[in-house]
């Protein structure tokens, strides 16, 4: 699809998203600092909007191992519910178009043997308590809904 089409799409809808939030063994969670736009230069859970015709479990083994390096079943995960996030920017930045994600947070655990392979989305990533996330104005607002009871 192209640029132009995907603005219009952004401009008209909200897209549906899957967020990982992904625990270790010390309930720490995995964020990486975004490259793009929206929510560039935050901190954030691994996710990725869901494509058209693409079932959850689908999406959900898609998006992990993109982001996450391995995948994880949708049956691995907790449903923590539906978010709205809302941004005035978009992937190009366009003036005027703001970008509006319904995202299906789904809480996952790190198991003992996995490791990260993170994608070229990030410049970064690693793990967070949960009070230090909360208290950072480096972790985007988005991200601490899911801490926060929505």
């Amino acid at each position: 699809m192209n640029t132009e089409k995907f603005l219009e799409i952004v401009d008209s809808t909200p897209l549906v998203s899957i967020d990982i939030i992904l625990q270790n063994c010390a309930e720490e969670v995995l964020l990486g600092r975004r490259l793009n736009r929206p929510a560039k230069g935050y901190w954030f859970v691994p996710g990725g909007r869901i494509r058209k015709n693409e079932t959850l479990k689908d999406a959900m083994l898609r998006i992990s191992s993109v982001e996450l390096g391995f995948e994880i079943a949708l049956e691995d995960t907790e449903l923590l519910g539906a978010y709205d996030h809302i941004y005035e920017d978009n992937f190009s930045a366009k003036e005027g178009v703001n970008t509006h994600y319904v995202a299906l947070g789904h809480k996952a655990s790190m198991h003992k043997g996995q490791s990260i392979d993170f994608d070229s989305q990030h410049s970064e990533i690693r793990w967070w308590s949960v009070s230090e996330l909360m208290e950072s104005e480096l972790v985007h607002e988005n991200t601490k809904k899911y801490f926060a009871g929505g």
